[in-house]
């Protein structure tokens, strides 16, 4: 660049110079123009003074001359002296924008550098982040699989004690039943195996609502007194809050067929209490069904599914609650939400939680450096001090044989583990 901007301004100079010259000479033409006019004056008007005169001409040429040729010189040494001060000046000035556009280069080139640091780190605290919660997650999935192995336990635990149960129930009716036979004969047979099909029915309703109770501790289950009509239990639903989200009732039936009327009647039931669902719990199907199921409005099924069946009903009725629920006021929730996400309190708290997460992270860091400095310096002094051992052994050994001193630094003389390693 320097040597383009001397060249520029080599021909600057020269077209300069020529400029002068060809102004001089053209003052040059003029005054010899002059000259000649003069001497034609002088000749016409002193012809006798021809010889005076033209050695006076002849000294006022020479004076004439000498004054224009100082007067270019000095003009020469003035255009030069301007010129290298022009040079020198925007040599300098293009010096210092060289400087600075070097600084300024310099300068970008360790922004980007540290943004590139930044970015490094970023990422590999995006890896860690990313390995935290694949562990997480495969802890998570651990606890799911034993809670639901427990869950399954518990469940076939319980199949086992409502089978027991149901066995004692069983033992001690056939008891009753064969004391009634002895004490009361024919007559008395058969009050007992009517008051026996009334006990069973009776024996199953308490058992299907301790059943209930067991399963579903912080709800409600009413029994329906004798004589009144209606169901034989009443399940009141609640959530977490303690707030009521609908009923269900059950009807228990004991019997080898299954009746239509049943159903019909429980259907009533349920408009006249204004319950949700209805469930028949039986031991025989009606025709078509051989699981649980639903027909004509009403739930059917069995004593052994009764517990998977009301877990069912229940969860579908609470997700119904909570799904009306929460379309209540949901627009004055949203703007709610909304200007809390907005609010500088929000933003406060964030900040409040990233700053403790960072200085967390800086102190494990800091924590990890340290500690593996400490234990690098005891390896070191470690190594320092079974390396002297060892000399010391071998020292003795040669003096003394191997039986006499011991100077193992284990318990096993033969097999020591940190002289081996060494």
């Amino acid at each position: 660049m320097a040597e383009e901007y001397k060249k520029d301004l080599r021909e600057k100079m020269v077209s300069f110079t020529k400029q002068k010259d060809e102004e001089y000479n053209k003052k040059l033409t003029e005054l010899n123009h002059l000259q000649k006019q003069q001497e034609q004056q002088f000749e016409q008007q002193q012809k006798t003074r021809e010889q005076a005169y033209e050695q006076q001409q002849k000294a006022r040429e020479q004076a004439y001359e000498q004054k224009l040729a100082a007067e270019k010189k000095q003009l020469q040494t003035e255009l030069e002296q301007s010129l290298h001060k022009r040079i020198s000046t925007d040599f300098e000035n293009k010096l210092q924008l060289l400087d600075t556009t070097v600084k300024d280069n310099e300068e970008k080139l360790k922004l980007a550098r540290a943004k590139e640091l930044d970015f490094l780190r970023k990422e590999e605290q995006m890896k860690l982040k990313e390995e935290e919660m694949e562990l997480k997650i495969q802890r998570t999935l651990q606890e799911q699989r034993a809670e639901l192995v427990e869950q399954i336990r518990k469940q076939e635990l319980e199949k086992n004690n409502i089978k027991d149960t149901e066995h004692q129930l069983r033992v001690k009716e056939l008891e009753k039943q064969l004391d009634d036979q002895k004490k009361l004969a024919e007559e008395m047979k058969r009050k007992a195996e009517q008051g026996s099909m009334q006990l069973q029915g009776e024996v199953q309703e308490l058992i299907l609502e301790e059943l209930l109770r067991n399963a579903f501790p912080f709800d409600l289950i009413t029994e329906v007194g004798k004589g009144v009509r209606g169901a034989d239990c009443v399940h009141h639903i609640r959530n977490q809050f303690g707030q009521d989200c609908g009923k269900i009732i059950y009807e228990s039936k004991r019997t080898k067929d299954f009746s239509m009327e049943w159903i019909e009647k429980l259907k009533k039931d349920m408009r006249s209490m204004g319950v949700d669902v209805a469930v028949i719990v039986t031991q025989a199907y009606p025709k078509g069904m051989d699981c649980f199921g639903e027909k004509d409005g009403v739930w059917i099924c069995s004593f052994d599914e009764v517990k998977a069946v009301s877990y069912i009903l229940r969860d579908g009725i609470v997700k119904l609650f909570s799904a009306a629920k929460s379309q209540e006021n949901r627009g004055d929730k949203m703007h709610m939400l909304y200007d809390y996400l907005t609010s500088n309190e929000f933003s406060e708290q964030w900040k409040a939680i990233r700053e403790g997460f960072m200085s967390m992270k800086l102190s494990i860091q800091r924590e990890r450096d340290a500690m593996e400095k400490l234990w690098k310096a005891r390896e070191k002094q470690l190594e320092k001090v079974m390396l002297n051992a060892a000399h010391i052994r071998g020292s003795i050994e040669g003096i003394a044989g191997t039986d006499s001193i011991q100077l193992s630094l284990t318990d096993d003389e033969e097999d020591d583990p940190l002289l081996l390693g060494l």
